[in-house]
């Protein structure tokens, strides 16, 4: 990885937040995809600035974005960018603050250097495997070894009874965005988070990387490792949380 990758993200998503700032609040044409998600003119204006300023910076690297059109290409290549250029588009849509510009370098199928950007609210996540920051200072995840009373970023879904051997009684709540929910987590705000349901690679890889360089475990539903730039482009699931939480989660789990 060149050691200028993770300047190279930070400034491309601040001008991407600058991009997407212009839309916000504005109504911004919107349209369903065949998934039943929404996508608005803002995420592809988004999509194709970053695009044209990371390809142009690393012409060698491959490229994975939610917005993008499948390249499998990137499967031949060492490197690969992930990235959604606007996580969270629900929020976004709706005028809210919680949304970001999620950015991450893959170098053999793990996180190297990654970027969560959140623009309405002044937060610049960022990360290498050396570290995790918040505006440039560091942050840790909390140590919290209990799941009864652990906060816990997740949605309804996760909670479901069949999912559990036993639910442990979690303070619970909710952030739309994937990667701000994991970045949350590297912060110390919360303790846990979990997706017990498939996990797109450009909602959770940048995002991975900053609380596992805080001190998370992050791995699927399983406990397995997440691998990035698959085939496939989702992993099973995820759970991030401080080893010990983690483990006594995973034990927790069907």
């Amino acid at each position: 990885m060149p050691a200028t990758d993770l300047p190279l993200l930070i400034d491309a998503a601040r001008a991407a937040g600058e991009i997407a700032r212009t839309h916000w609040q504005g109504a911004p044409q919107t349209w369903i995809k065949e998934d039943a998600s929404p996508v608005s003119v803002a995420d592809i204006e988004v999509d194709d600035a970053l695009r044209d300023a990371l390809l142009v910076a690393r012409p060698n690297y491959g490229w994975m974005s939610e917005e993008s059109p499948e390249d499998l290409d990137r499967l031949e290549r060492e490197q690969c960018f992930i990235l959604d250029p606007i996580d969270g588009t629900r929020a976004f849509l709706r005028g809210e603050e919680t949304w970001a510009v999620s950015l991450a370098v893959v170098s053999g199928g793990r996180p190297t250097a990654a970027v969560v950007h959140l623009p309405a609210r002044g937060l610049t996540f960022t990360a290498t495997r050396e570290g995790a920051w918040l505006n440039g200072d560091p942050v840790r995840v909390s140590a919290r070894p209990d799941p009864d009373g652990a906060r816990v970023l997740a949605n309804k879904a996760a909670f479901a009874a069949e999912h559990w051997r036993h639910l442990p009684s979690f303070q619970r709540s909710f952030r739309p965005s994937i990667a701000y929910r994991l970045a949350y987590l590297a912060q110390g705000r919360t303790d846990l988070m979990l997706s017990l349901r498939p996990a797109w690679e450009w909602d959770i890889a940048a995002g991975a990387l900053i609380a596992e360089s805080a001190g998370a475990r992050v791995t699927d539903r399983h406990g397995g490792p997440l691998t990035f730039n698959s085939p496939g482009r989702a992993s099973d699931g995820i759970v991030a949380a401080n080893p010990t939480l983690h483990g006594r989660v995973r034990d927790a789990l069907v």
